[in-house]
């Protein structure tokens, strides 16, 4: 089946879904977006993702002129009129169409697009294997000059911390915040295992409120494993016994060495794995069918 883009209350062939050069979502990357995983017909976590769009919009005032219960149908319907079950789905709102000016008033409207394709895992078969991640250079962006727990449409922040980490050959690079604090991957959060107990930066460090975060502590707790939100260091990272790092794209995908240092033995750890197969037990069940 063809894909079909939505734009603004229309659909279009991929070849043809277009926006203006003078939206300031191009322009000064004024806008905010979504990622979204359907598992077999389940858009997991849709009523989430669609409140975190919202509070991104508004963080930094920009009105969304529909509802969200229309914005989740918009979401479903992409899926339907692709025929997918099985997709990556990225959500998109801008300020809309302005002129070369900042002033964000002389966008009359928010634009919406909706695009959903079939999705291969992001890390392939290093899902079994593990990947290896670097500390970068680039300091995530501080919350008092960009909130990032904003998703918004500029990214440039992590795009340079990804070109480092593919400059150092791994797969994935680690940002710290200004502090010196673990902050987060260039799209990913951050966890390590200490004897036997779950770690990850808190949002105050400067790290997305992710969707994967927040279920990755919900079935931690539930099998036991006791979960603290905590400034790090490297100093943590590098002792830890298991790290892993979430997101909607990653899923749950293992660390296996950081800074050339071996993290459990060079191979995925046990908490690691099991939090893996209870993830793959909540995909397809918790979320919105289409």
């Amino acid at each position: 089946m063809e894909q079909l883009i939505y734009i603004d209350g229309k659909f279009y062939p991929k070849g043809g879904a277009k926006i203006s050069v003078y939206d300031h979502g191009l322009l000064y990357g004024d806008g905010v977006f979504e990622g979204i995983r359907c598992y077999n017909g389940n858009v997991f976590r849709l009523k989430e993702h669609i409140n975190r769009l919202y509070h991104s919009a508004r963080s930094i005032n920009l009105h969304i002129h529909i509802e969200k219960k229309e914005m989740s149908d918009i979401v479903c319907e992409t899926l339907r009129k692709c025929g997918l079950k099985d997709a990556y789905v990225r959500l998109v709102v801008t300020r809309g169409v302005g002129d070369l000016g900042l002033d964000p008033r002389k966008c009359a409207k928010a634009s919406i697009i909706c695009i959903a394709q079939s999705f291969a895992p992001l890390y392939g078969d290093m899902y079994d294997k593990g990947i290896k991640v670097v500390t970068v250079g680039t300091r995530r962006t501080s919350w008092d000059t960009l909130d990032v727990k904003a998703k918004t449409l500029n990214y440039l922040n992590n795009i340079m911390a990804k070109i480092q980490a593919n400059l150092a050959g791994c797969d994935e690079g680690l940002m710290l915040n200004y502090l010196g604090h673990v902050a987060e991957g260039s799209g990913d959060n951050f966890f390590v295992v200490r004897e036997g107990k779950l770690y990850t930066p808190p949002t105050e460090a400067g790290v997305l409120i992710g969707i994967t975060r927040e279920v990755v502590m919900e079935l931690a707790r539930k099998l036991g494993i006791t979960v603290h939100e905590k400034d790090m260091t490297l100093f943590d990272v590098y002792t830890a016994e298991e790290a892993f790092m979430t997101g909607t794209a990653a899923e749950i995908i293992p660390i296996v060495e950081l800074d050339s240092r071996k993290i459990h033995e060079g191979k995925p750890g046990p908490i690691t794995k099991k939090l893996m197969e209870e993830f793959k037990k909540v995909r397809e069940k918790d979320g919105t069918r289409i």
